[in-house]
């Protein structure tokens, strides 16, 4: 199996995301996705930047991949999809099917929020173009496995395995919201939350966390204990989400994984220190999502 990473879901400071992929160009991944996919009111980082950085990262080695926004709402987010479409160079993850349209034929990712979850969608995204499929973030195990057993041939399949799950969109900025501010006066207060503003419940249990106009899940989803039962399915791509501190420890501990020189148990133990919440598998296990059905982290 190969070990991705995925867009960076939040909003962080320019120089931040530079860095933070100067380190990325060193770590054990094979594959990186790149751009804005939340929210098109997030400039610190342009498609210009995010062009270079994936030269710089193509460089070392990595398999690029630019990802688009998964709720398009202008014709101003509209020029940009049609530029990420016309690239030229790297491969696409098209998160609607807006994108899908544009990239029809020409090789591209069915990201995690397109709705793909029988084998009548799988076909129709493969003759389409599609390559790879994430598979949305709530699907289990076994629907996995009844929609592998009638997967297109050479369509590749990727698993998010590592971070907060990313659930809704809405047209709504709720960490405006939360600052008593409009939309379209948010004054950035997402750079505030470089993983989100986690929400509580009213006896004060973490229970999602809001990140701009997408609601994530408190808990971080982890399945670095399920390895081997994907390698029997035949998942081709594991994906880590990023966070703004530990994402290499946590790409090297899943690395050590997939080489076979750590066992799951050991895996999980490592990370309990390295997530910004616990840790849930429901959704893996065909349970509640927030539970932890599988190893106890």
């Amino acid at each position: 199996m190969k070990l991705a990473l995925g867009p960076v879901l939040y909003y962080w400071q320019r120089d931040d995301l530079f860095d933070f992929y100067e380190r990325i160009a060193a770590a054990p991944v094979d594959i990186v996705y790149l751009g804005e996919t939340v929210c098109s009111k997030r400039h610190n980082f342009r498609l210009e930047d995010w062009l270079e950085v994936a030269k710089n990262l193509a460089a070392s080695g990595k398999q690029v991949v630019l990802s688009t926004q998964a709720l398009i709402e202008s014709e101003s987010d509209l020029k940009t999809l049609r530029r990420l479409a016309e690239n030229g160079s790297y491969t696409v993850e098209a998160n609607d099917m807006a994108a899908v349209r544009l990239l029809s034929g020409k090789g591209f990712v069915a990201g995690p929020h397109i709705n793909t979850y029988n084998p009548q969608t799988l076909a129709l995204l493969a003759k389409l173009g599609a390559q790879r499929w994430v598979i949305p973030v709530e699907m289990s195990r076994q629907m996995l496995a009844d929609l592998l057993a009638c997967k297109p041939q050479g369509m590749e399949t990727e698993v998010f395995a590592y971070g907060r799950l990313p659930l809704a969109f809405s047209a709504r900025c709720f960490t405006a919201r939360h600052y008593n501010l409009p939309k379209d006066d948010c004054q950035f207060r997402c750079l505030d939350h470089a993983c989100g503003l986690t929400l509580k419940t009213r006896e004060g249990q973490p229970f999602l966390a809001l990140n701009g106009i997408q609601t994530q899940s408190s808990s971080v989803y982890n399945l670095v204990a399920e390895l081997e039962g994907m390698q029997q399915l035949g998942v081709g791509v594991l994906r880590v989400s990023p966070q703004p501190l530990h994402t290499e420890k946590i790409l090297a501990l899943f690395r050590q994984r997939l080489d076979g020189s750590l066992s799951g148990p050991e895996a999980a133990q490592q990370m309990v220190g390295l997530m910004p919440d616990q840790a849930c598998d429901g959704y893996w296990h065909g349970r509640p999502g927030i539970e932890q059905a599988g190893i106890s982290i």
